[in-house]
């Protein structure tokens, strides 16, 4: 049937376009555009101007002459000679309005011979000019040579390669431009409809109708198709179909997604694609601007659901180029001239770049690119798609000698459809190491890359008649096939995402005046259900402002009818998917699930492509008076102004009453920016969405003066400013604000994924705040480059003229924390710097700045540092432009405070990264000073253990009894093991503490001991374990610009009662001894509540202070009847008289078998302890028995065992805790909640013990 427009549709073209070389104003040289004069000038570029466009303007899309203009021909007017190539180029493009909403633009660039005399002679003049100036250099440097070569290559012959343009001689011909500006991107059609114009001009034969008449048919009687329907309109010489998904598809995408792959290949396309999602800055580089137009576009289409937020601009017009020196994060297309390799390329930052050479399948990655997760069989799942297709999964440049190849094997098996399997694998692995790869897992999965589809040739098997030439119809299907893969994938990653979705509590007038601190998602626990192995892209993935947008448009609808189209369409799927997933929950499993939906998306196009829903009026006879349209044969005219102004009057459909208003809100739904509130509030919260995270989203594409670029930068600052806000927020509150803070026990529950996610992030914005406005880059890393600045320029300032004192010395040092026990360490920032340098593992410039960051932040020191580096103002007047994020002293200014916020807590982001990296530590014995130690003749050791390894033995000077060894990374130090070999006359020892600190990163350690150590006093032991815990640091109260009162540190556990020794016990009642029991189990179970990552040190919880051994010494101690004077009884010389009675009763074989295993197991345990080498004491053995009972889940047992013993009721008095029944059982049921973990425990507690 033929149609006008329906009530909801608009038009499929709103402008047609004209740019070129005005004649009136002649040859303007593009100084903007960057190019040489050195260049001949044809190589040259002057500006274009758009000469014409129809209709004057349309009131739902205004005209936009700047960027219409740039974005045509951005590199402006090119001239070329009958002796060039001259073949007509096409491109799209697309212009990004500041509120998001977006139009596309169809360009045909084709050259047409230069009629004006003026213009010739103007390029006869430039060419004089130029050889006039070659020839100057080259005679200088003939004069050089020597006599034989002069005639060899005399200037005059080698002239004769300059002078390309010779008036008398040569045609010259210009670049001309004709464009569709369209609401929606139908690039297929559009190529078409301009083609055959194009071909109209030029053919020998003029068409049957004026132009006039085929432009103002695309223009005003061509509808858009509406969304589930194909379109049929003609064009000069041929029907031009088009056609668009309906509203349960995947939105629409008509680029040829095959083209990205045969230029990158899959390896390379998934590696950009994380990129993108992870929100990096991608600069693609290419000589074609349609390449650029086509990755640009098919990377954020396959990124379905979610959509890119930032700058986004796929073809970057030459007099732009210095928007590279964004601080956020883009993605842009810059054009190459096919001369320039990528070292000329001086891009402003490249720690967070990824750097994609189109033309030539390359691409650089930034550091520490997470893997998307199951890539292997992802890749695998994309390359069967396009093997199907014919594409080669490596890519077309990869392999032009095996695309031979594989057209031979087509040809030879196009009968069945099919492809000599074999070959093909062969060529493909031996080409591809990433196929190569693939070769186990196909084994693994049942898989085969040769098992080719033959959907490709069954669509020409069958009677079917499509509309659209084959071509058309295996781009659609390669492209929704590609789509649904890709799709499928985030179906699967976030089938359960909406469990994890924090709905507000508030109204949404307060919730979006809140917007930046609300969390919108639980990541935590949305993580803590991942496979391991997504963890570090999914904690990335979460943090980017494409998922925060996405959560955020799932927040503000509420049924399906006001979701926008991506989001309804997602959860449709997530619902199929959830609904197929209920008898085998795979949900949270890694296991890959490949994609099912294809063969109905590629059914819904085939029928669309079939039979067409509609067909627009033909190209008419237009009311033109006579001669007008006519033109000459191979020129495009400008056309008739007057018949193309207007649309049609007497149509029906024309006839709207406010269109402007109502199509402007169409073309936003089209785009699904837009959330379904009400109007007002959809206005409000775009800008809210604009606004947040950065301060400009999109550069204004127009003429540039100073003064917008002076405003574009001030807008930059404010952005980074605000970016750093948050992000010192969200980190702060990560850390803080858990539940296990606010009980005291041990620090906030952030995972460590995460916190190394958004430590990751604040390097990265640290990396885009250094490289802002830098005068010259130097390395890929402006901080690093900075730092290395301020260093030799110190080291140059401080160099004595003897050599004596280090370079770098800095007088200033922080207060010592142990008292005067330890030196304290210098601050320094040269010192930290050099630690990093020191470091082998750590080999870029991008990694050590990180390195050195993550350095600062666990010494508290980052603010300070930074303070320290920037006060240099000469350097950074040297480094950086005035207008730099780094000379607003405000900014500036606050930018540090922020900083300042992380002395609040603690970060262990070096320790716990540089996991293999040798580290000096120094450990320092303090003995008690009320019996001085000095007549102390034995010879002591320690042994410290931490959370990743341990030093072995290290014997200490008696002497000094300090030492310091270098060894690799203990990670958070835990226990230290010490004792002495019991030799010489006096071998008793009483130890305060040991003291042990981590020389790189300040952390310094304390491990509480306060008894003897020898034969024959306190409990006899000649070695104890000491649990230890970090001290914090006095930074915080020295810092100058801090005014606020001195940090807290929050307690570690907490601490109501006090460590004892057995000589001074305070009466606890049995009220507090329950107390105790039960808070140092509920620290254990919490402990094992945490995920794995976040778990502090469990030796802290059994034996540290008020820990599980603590607790059950208290129960012991309980009623326990005085010994006699000046002779200590210890619980365990009890315990030893009870497996005494336990052993004698056994071979009486009195008991039930119940209550023999128990018992038999007790002092299976008892003897092993006491047979153990070590000389550990009868505390240290009390201790060992409760970590072995704990582990192996006996503890309750041998309680209730205990309490019915004999030995029980003579040793203890009648109250005593052990001897009430009902406080007994309450303990045996507290104690059994401890079967339900898996407690392991460190080597440095169970040594020598063989069980």
């Amino acid at each position: 049937m033929t149609t006008g427009f329906s009530s909801s549709s608009c038009r499929f073209a709103d402008y047609f376009v004209i740019c070129g070389l005005d004649t009136e104003t002649g040859l303007e040289p593009d100084e903007l555009s960057g190019e040489n004069f050195e260049q001949s000038p044809l190589r040259r570029t002057f500006k274009s101007k758009v000469l014409a466009h129809y209709p004057e303007n349309v009131e739902w899309s205004p005209f936009d002459q700047d960027a219409v203009g740039m974005l045509c021909m951005p590199k402006g007017l090119s001239f070329r000679t009958q002796a060039d190539a001259r073949e007509p180029r096409f491109h799209s493009f697309i212009i990004t309005r500041e509120d998001g909403s977006r139009t596309y633009g169809f360009a045909l660039t084709f050259y047409e011979e230069v009629t004006s005399k003026q213009i010739c002679s103007a390029m006869q003049t430039l060419y004089h000019m130029h050889n006039a100036e070659q020839y100057e250099v080259l005679h200088s440097g003939a004069a050089a040579l020597p006599e034989d070569a002069l005639h060899a290559a005399s200037p005059f012959s080698r002239l004769q390669r300059f002078n390309s343009y010779d008036i008398s001689r040569d045609t010259l011909y210009v670049s001309k431009c004709i464009c569709l500006v369209a609401p929606l991107p139908f690039p297929q059609a559009s190529r078409r409809v301009l083609q055959e114009l194009h071909q109209a001009v030029t053919a020998a034969q003029p068409p049957p109708l004026p132009l006039e008449s085929y432009i103002y048919n695309v223009l005003y009687e061509v509808p858009l198709p509406p969304a589930g329907r194909s379109l049929k309109f003609s064009g000069v010489y041929g029907p031009v179909v088009c056609q668009r998904p309906s509203t349960s598809e995947l939105p629409l995408f008509d680029f040829p997604i095959s083209e990205v792959f045969e230029l990158l290949g899959v390896e390379n396309v998934l590696q950009l694609f994380t990129c993108a999602l992870l929100e990096l800055q991608i600069l693609l580089y290419s000589r074609h601007y349609q390449r650029l137009m086509t990755v640009a576009e098919s990377i954020t289409a396959l990124m379905f659901p979610f959509q890119w937020q930032h700058v986004y601009v796929p073809i970057l017009p030459a007099s732009l180029q210095h928007f590279l020196d964004a601080p956020v994060p883009y993605l842009m297309g810059l054009h190459s001239n096919g001369h320039d390799d990528r070292s000329k390329l001086e891009l402003p930052q490249e720690a967070n770049l990824c750097f994609v050479d189109i033309d030539n399948h390359f691409i650089e990655l930034p550091e520490d690119l997470p893997q998307f997760p199951n890539k292997l069989e992802f890749i695998q799942e994309i390359s069967e798609a396009l093997l199907a297709f014919g594409v080669p999964p490596e890519g077309r440049l990869r392999c032009s000698d095996s695309m031979t190849k594989l057209k031979v094997f087509r040809a030879s098996d196009r009968r069945n459809g099919n492809l000599s399997g074999s070959p093909l694998s062969s060529y493909l692995l031996k080409e591809n190491e990433t196929i190569a790869r693939l070769q186990a897992l196909v084994k693994r999965t049942g898989l085969s890359l040769e098992k080719l589809d033959a959907k490709e040739n069954q669509g020409s098997n069958k009677d079917v008649k499509v509309q659209c030439d084959e071509e058309e119809l295996r781009m659609h299907k390669l492209n929704i096939h590609v789509r649904e893969i890709f799709a499928n994938r985030f179906t699967q990653m976030f089938a359960d995402y909406e469990v994890f979705v924090i709905q507000p509590s508030q109204d949404k007038d307060s919730w979006f005046s809140n917007r930046e601190q609300m969390q919108n998602f639980d990541k935590a626990s949305f993580l803590s259900d991942q496979p391991e192995p997504y963890l570090p892209f999914l904690s990335r993935f979460l943090e980017t402002q494409m998922f925060a947008s996405f959560i955020d448009s799932k927040i503000l609808c509420h049924d399906d009818e006001d979701k926008e189209h991506v989001l309804r369409v997602f959860d449709a799927r997530v619902d199929k998917i959830r609904m197929l997933n209920v008898r085998t929950p795979t949900l949270r499993t890694s296991m890959y699930q490949k994609c099912t939906t294809i063969e109905e998306s590629e059914k819904a196009i085939e029928m669309r492509l079939t039979k067409m829903d509609h067909t627009a009026l033909h190209p008419h006879l237009l009311d033109m008076k006579i001669g007008q349209g006519r033109y000459e044969a191979g020129f495009f005219p400008r056309l008739q102004s007057d018949v193309l102004s207007t649309g049609p009057t007497g149509n029906k459909w024309t006839k709207r009453s406010a269109p402007a208003q109502w199509r402007r809100k169409d073309r936003q739904k089209q785009h699904a920016e837009h959330l379904y509130l009400d109007n007002d509030q959809r206005e409000k919260y775009i800008q809210e969405a604009r606004n947040l995270g950065t301060a400009i989203r999109q550069p204004k594409l127009s003429n540039l003066s100073p003064s917008v670029i002076a405003q574009t930068n001030s807008k930059f600052v404010e952005g980074l400013l605000k970016e750093c806000r948050n992000k010192t927020k969200r980190m702060l509150v990560e850390k803080m604000g858990r539940e296990a803070v606010e009980l005291g026990h041990g620090e906030g529950s952030i995972t460590g994924v995460e916190e190394n996610t958004l430590i990751a992030s604040l390097c990265d914005l640290l990396e885009r705040i250094w490289s802002h406005g830098l005068q010259v880059k130097q390395g890929k890393s402006a901080l690093w480059s900075h730092l290395l600045h301020y260093q030799e320029s110190e080291e140059k300032r401080d160099a004595p003229p003897g050599g004596l004192a280090p370079p770098g010395f800095n007088p200033e040092r922080r207060k010592s924390d142990a008292g005067s026990a330890l030196p304290p360490l210098k601050i320094s920032l040269i010192q930290d710097m050099r630690h990093i340098q020191n470091i082998g593992e750590i080999k870029t410039d991008v990694g050590k700045a990180r390195a050195w960051v993550r350095l600062s932040m666990e010494k508290k020191l980052l603010s300070r540092h930074l303070k320290q580096l920037l006060l240099d103002h000469e350097l950074s007047n040297k480094l950086y432009k005035h207008y730099a994020f780094l000379r607003c002293d405000d900014e500036k200014e606050q930018f540090l405070y922020h900083l300042l916020s992380f002395n609040a807590v603690d970060y262990f982001c070096f320790t716990n990264v540089f996991t293999t990296v040798m580290i000096p530590y120094h450990v320092v014995v303090i003995p008690s000073k009320k019996l001085g130690g000095s007549m102390f003749t034995a010879n002591p050791w320690v042994c410290v253990s931490g959370e990743l390894s341990e030093t072995g033995v290290l014997q200490v000077p008696k002497n000094t009894l300090e030492i310091t060894f270098e060894c690799q990374n203990l990670g958070k130090l835990t226990t230290v093991q010490m004792g002495h070999d019991n030799s010489g006359l006096y071998a008793k020892w009483l130890v305060e503490c040991v003291i042990v600190r981590n020389e790189i990163t300040g952390h310094t350690y304390k491990f509480p001991c306060g008894r003897w150590l020898g034969k024959g006093v306190d409990d006899g032991s000649l070695e104890r374990i000491l649990v230890g815990e970090l001290i914090t640091s006095s930074t915080e109260s020295e810092d100058r610009f801090c005014r606020t009162p001195p940090l807290q540190h929050s307690p570690g556990m907490i601490r109501r009662l006090v460590t004892i020794s057995p000589s001074s016990k305070p009466k606890l009642n049995t009220g507090q001894i329950q107390e105790g029991v039960g808070e140092a189990i509920n620290g254990i179970v919490k402990h094992f509540h945490k995920p794995e990552k976040e778990r502090g040190s469990l030796t802290l919880l059994l034996c540290g202070e008020s820990g599980l051994v603590w607790a059950l010494e208290q129960v012991f101690q309980h009623g326990f009847k005085s010994p006699r004077l000046f002779k200590s009884v210890f619980i365990w010389d009890y315990l030893e008289k009870a497996q005494g009675h336990f052993e004698t009763l056994e071979q009486q074989d009195m008991a039930d078998e119940n209550w023999r295993m128990r018992a038999r197991n007790f002092c299976r345990f008892m003897r092993a302890i006491n047979g153990t080498p070590r000389n550990i004491g009868k505390d240290g053995k009390f201790q060992l028995l409760v970590c072995l009972g704990a582990r192996e889940h006996l503890l309750h047992h041998w309680i209730a065992l205990l309490a019915d013993c004999p030995i029980t009721a003579q040793m203890y008095e009648d109250t005593a805790l052990i001897k009430d029944h009902t406080l007994v059982n309450s303990l045996i049921r507290v104690l059994q909640t401890l079967q339900e973990f898996n407690i392991t425990l460190e080597a440095s507690l169970v040594k020598g013990i063989g069980i």
